[in-house]
């Protein structure tokens, strides 16, 4: 079965896309439209779906209702065509510890199918891009996080997959890994791939050119970081000065509060969008919570959407 959209500007495009284990429901009627040669996120915490939709997206699951297209083809009846296409990054290290770092990419080269006599010349070049090479005689257990991390997005691209998958890649490094590792996407992306990835980390989701916020399975947002915080349907006030536990305990039974956090010596929060001038109304309405601070309206930013997205769900 093929979907209704023109499949040649489409990487992946899922409609309905329902998956249930028993009595709970995993993936709740999730649709998707990801753009060829783009960086696509998915953002949510630990349970909320992520890695259910991508395996859902591989093939390695079945839908328990709904349809999915991958490169034009549909899955899962075509999941073994689709295999040579693909490369699936999983958030577990899932190489061979006990080999070296050259016989980990000989076996997934062997796993590929790829040309013997171009692997040699491919494994050499996969081991420059991801700085490996003077490691290649090292067993992939004794690597660092980093190292392991670029062993895995090596024998992920080795075949140079038109869709590349990465569940959570970055959850076991650190900030400098992961900035380099968001750069190699970027570059892989440039050279025409599209990249699906799951994070739980804003600034790698600001990163993404379009983005889902999912939750329970369901998606409650999707669109470019850019354009999530500027529709956001809320405003964001901050409130310095003393005793601000106090203030943001006070804060939580305001019903035009949706959140408040604290961030340093202020605190942030998140004000409905039925409020005009929230700062001004904050300061005229609630004048005892007021008093003595100083009160500013800020941008959202990407978090702010993620709470207020997701803000019902915690409430319940």
């Amino acid at each position: 079965m093929r979907l209704t959209t023109a499949s040649h500007h489409i990487a992946i495009e899922t409609r309905g896309l329902t998956r249930r284990f028993g009595d709970f429901t995993a993936v709740d009627n999730l649709d998707l439209t990801i753009t060829t040669g783009t960086i696509y996120g998915f953002l949510g915490p630990n349970g909320c779906g992520k890695s259910t939709s991508m395996r859902l997206i591989t093939g390695l699951l079945t839908p328990t209702s709904g349809s999915v297209q991958v490169l034009g083809m549909a899955i899962p009846d075509n999941a073994e065509s689709l295999r040579l296409r693909i490369g699936y990054m999983t958030q577990k290290f899932s190489l061979y510890e006990d080999l070296s770092v050259e016989e980990n990419l000989r076996f997934m080269a062997q796993i590929y199918n790829l040309d013997t006599r171009a692997t040699k010349a491919r494994i050499a070049a996969q081991l420059a891009e991801y700085g490996l090479d003077q490691r290649r005689h090292r067993l992939a257990g004794s690597l660092s996080g980093g190292q392991r991390q670029r062993l895995a997005l090596a024998a992920a691209t080795l075949h140079q997959p038109e869709l590349l998958i990465l569940d959570e890649p970055t959850s076991a490094v650190d900030p400098e890994n992961r900035r380099d590792f968001w750069e190699k996407l970027f570059d892989l992306c440039d050279q025409g791939a599209t990249i699906l990835v799951s994070t739980h980390y804003m600034d790698e989701a600001e990163r993404c050119h379009g983005l889902a916020i999912l939750e329970a399975g369901i998606k409650r947002a999707d669109g470019a970081p850019a354009t999530l915080m500027r529709e956001l349907g809320a405003q964001v006030i901050e409130i310095d000065g003393a005793d601000l536990r106090q203030l943001k305990q006070q804060l939580t039974d305001i019903p035009e509060v949706v959140s408040a956090a604290q961030q340093g010596t202020h605190l942030r929060v998140l004000i409905r969008d039925t409020v005009t001038e929230p700062d001004v109304w904050f300061k005229q309405v609630h004048a005892p919570l007021a008093a003595g601070r100083e009160i500013h309206l800020v941008r959202p930013s990407l978090e702010d959407v993620f709470v207020h997205c997701t803000g019902e769900g915690r409430r319940q």
